[in-house]
C-alpha cells in the first residue's frame, strides 16, 4: 500500500484497495467488494462526444473497410472488363497510386537539380522551393479512376455529344490505324474548335483507349477539376514563365509518354478565335520528344484528328475576345453560362435540339510515327542541341497541323456560310443556295478534300443548315429570299473559315493577343538559335 501511494497522488478521504487483481482508487468506507452498479451522471456534451467517438471507431473498424473492399472489387472488375475490350490496354502507370506518382515526380533527379538552381537564383531556402515543387506536382498529376472513367465519363461524354448534335465520324485510312502497335505511345493531336472537343473525342475513342488530356486553367474550379483529374486529365498553365513549373510539367509529360499512356493534345494551345486553325505551339511536343532516341523502347505515334461543328457553343465569346479592349470574362462566367445553356437545352425535344445545333463531325487521319520521322530525317531528338531539336520539332508540328487541317470535316453550315460570304450581301432563294453549295463541294473535291460522292449533302441537309443560321440570326428570310445580317458578318466568317483552306477565301485579322503571341514566338526562336 505504501509503494502504490508513492506513485498515485491521494486526496484526503480516499484510499487504494486491491480488488480481484486490480488496484482501485476510491473513497474511505469503500471496501472494493461492493457491487459496482451505481449510476454515473455525465454532462450531455460529454455523452454526445463519447457517442461520436464510438461511432467513428465503429466506422473505422467495420463499415469503412467493408465499403473500401466493395468499391475496390467493383473497380477491379471494371478494369478487368475494359482491359479485354480496349485495343490499347491500361498502362501500369495509370493504375499506380497517385501518391506514388507524386513522390516519383517530386524526387525526380532533374526536378531536384532544377529546384536547387531555382532556390539559389531566387535566394530562398531549399525547403521553400521544395514545397513549391510539391504544389506544382499536385496541380499537374491526375488521380485516374478507371471505374469513374468508364462508368461515368463515357456515359457523360456520350450524353453530352448526343444531347445536342448528330454525330458523324470517319477514318481516312482504317488499315493503317489498325496496324498501329498497341504497345506504342499513341497521341491524338487535334484542332481545338470548342471545349466540347473533350467529350466528343473521348466518347468516340472509348472503345479503343483511355485518353489523358492536357487541360487549361479554365477547368481548375470545383467540381470540374476533381472530375477531370479523376478521368486522367492533367492541368497545364498556358504561357507560364516559371522555369521550375515548366521543368515539373516537362518531367511529368516525359514520364507519361515513356510509360505508354495514351494522350490527347491540342497543338494550337487554345481555342480558335476566328475559326481558322492556329499555328502550332511546340512546348508539349518538345517535352514528349526531347528524350526520344534510336534506342527508345516505344514508338510514339501521332494520330491527327479533325473536328468541326455546325454550331460552336462558345462562338460569340471567342469573337468577343478578339475585340480590342474587351473585358476578359472569368471562369465562373463561362461555367454559369454553360450550365444555363444545358438547362435550357434539356427542355427541348431531340428533333428541336438537332435543328438548332446540326452536326458535329470528327475525322481520324493517317498515323505519323516518330520512329519513321527520325529515320527519314536521320536524327535522334535526344542527341540534338536545343536549336536544332526545335527546328525538327517545328517541322513535325507543321506536318501534324497540315494533316489535321486536311481532315477537318466539311459540314453543311460551313458550306452555307461560305456561299453567303461569297455573295457579298446579295440575296438568294433556296434553289440558288442548294446549287451553290453543291458547286462548292465539287470545288473542294477538285482541290483534294476527302469528300466521297456518297457523302454529298442532300437538299434537306442544306436547308437544315440554313435553319441553324436563321435561328442564330446570322441570316434573315423574307418572301422566300435569304440575306446575311450585316451585324453577324463576323459570325458568318467564323464558320466559313473552318473550311477556308479548301475554298481559299479566308478572312482573318490578327487579334491583339495573337500579335503579342507571334512576337513572343519570334523572340523564342531567336533565343534558341543564338
Amino acid at each position: 500500500m505504501y509503494l502504490c501511494s508513492s506513485f498515485i497522488p491521494m486526496a484526503r478521504g480516499t484510499k487504494i484497495v486491491w480488488y480481484h487483481g486490480l488496484l482501485l482508487y476510491g473513497p474511505w468506507g469503500w471496501d472494493g467488494d461492493a457491487e459496482m452498479t451505481s449510476d454515473v451522471v455525465l454532462p450531455l456534451w460529454l455523452f454526445v462526444l463519447l457517442c461520436g467517438v464510438a461511432l467513428l471507431a465503429l466506422l473505422d473498424r467495420l463499415f469503412i473497410p467493408s465499403v473500401r473492399w466493395f468499391i475496390r472489387r467493383r473497380v477491379n472488375r471494371a478494369i478487368d472488363e475494359v482491359s479485354t475490350r480496349l485495343r490499347i490496354s491500361l498502362r501500369p502507370f495509370q493504375l499506380t497510386k497517385r501518391q506514388v506518382l507524386l513522390d516519383r515526380l517530386v524526387y525526380d533527379t532533374e526536378v531536384i537539380k532544377a529546384m536547387q538552381a531555382y532556390a539559389e537564383a531566387e535566394g530562398m531556402p531549399r525547403e521553400v522551393a521544395q514545397s513549391r515543387v510539391t504544389e506544382y506536382a499536385r496541380e499537374i498529376v491526375p488521380a485516374f479512376n478507371a471505374y469513374l472513367y468508364f462508368r461515368f465519363g463515357y456515359w457523360l461524354s456520350k450524353k453530352f455529344a448526343r444531347l445536342l448534335y448528330s454525330v458523324r465520324f470517319g477514318f481516312l485510312d482504317d488499315r493503317r490505324l489498325e496496324d498501329v502497335d498497341p504497345e506504342s505511345t499513341v497521341v491524338f493531336v487535334m484542332n481545338h474548335r470548342s471545349n466540347m472537343d473533350y467529350f466528343l473525342v473521348s466518347y468516340l475513342v472509348s472503345q479503343q483507349s483511355t485518353l489523358s488530356y492536357a487541360v487549361g486553367e479554365w477547368a481548375r474550379v470545383w467540381p470540374i477539376q476533381m472530375m477531370l483529374r479523376a478521368m486522367g486529365a492533367f492541368f497545364v498553365r498556358r504561357d507560364s514563365g516559371d522555369a521550375l513549373y515548366r521543368k515539373v510539367l516537362e518531367r511529368y509529360v516525359h514520364m507519361a509518354t515513356e510509360e505508354g499512356v495514351c494522350q490527347a493534345v491540342f497543338p494550337e494551345g487554345g481555342l480558335s478565335h476566328d475559326g481558322l486553325p492556329r499555328a502550332p505551339r511546340l512546348g508539349l511536343l518538345d517535352y514528349m520528344l526531347r528524350s526520344y532516341g534510336s534506342s527508345s523502347p516505344r514508338d510514339i505515334v501521332f494520330i491527327p484528328v479533325g473536328i468541326n461543328y455546325d454550331r460552336v457553343l462558345e462562338d460569340t465569346n471567342l469573337l468577343h475576345r478578339r475585340t480590342p479592349g474587351a473585358k476578359k470574362r472569368g471562369t465562373w462566367y463561362f461555367i454559369k453560362v454553360t450550365f444555363g445553356f444545358y438547362r435550357e437545352s434539356l427542355a427541348l425535344s431531340v428533333p428541336e435540339r438537332r435543328k438548332r445545333f446540326g452536326y458535329a463531325g470528327v475525322n481520324f487521319g493517317r498515323p505519323i510515327s516518330v520512329r519513321a520521322f527520325c529515320a527519314e530525317h536521320g536524327i535522334a531528338f535526344n542527341e540534338l542541341p536545343r536549336n536544332q531539336r526545335f527546328e525538327h520539332i517545328a517541322t513535325l508540328a507543321d506536318e501534324l497541323m497540315t494533316s489535321i487541317t486536311h481532315i477537318i470535316p466539311i459540314l453543311p453550315v460551313s458550306l452555307v456560310a461560305t456561299v453567303f460570304r461569297r455573295s457579298q450581301g446579295g440575296g438568294m432563294n433556296s434553289i440558288e443556295i442548294k446549287k451553290r453549295v453543291l458547286d462548292l463541294v465539287r470545288e473542294c473535291q477538285e482541290r483534294g478534300a476527302p469528300i466521297k460522292d456518297s457523302e454529298m449533302p442532300r437538299e434537306n441537309t442544306i436547308m437544315a443548315a440554313v435553319e441553324v443560321l436563321l435561328y442564330r440570326k446570322v441570316l434573315r428570310e423574307g418572301d422566300g429570299w435569304y440575306h446575311c445580317e450585316s451585324s453577324a458578318a463576323e459570325l458568318l466568317d467564323f464558320y466559313a473559315n473552318s473550311i477556308a483552306h479548301w475554298t481559299h477565301d479566308a478572312v482573318h485579322q490578327p487579334s491583339p493577343e495573337e500579335q503579342v503571341r507571334a512576337a513572343e514566338i519570334a523572340r523564342a526562336l531567336r533565343e534558341a538559335s543564338s
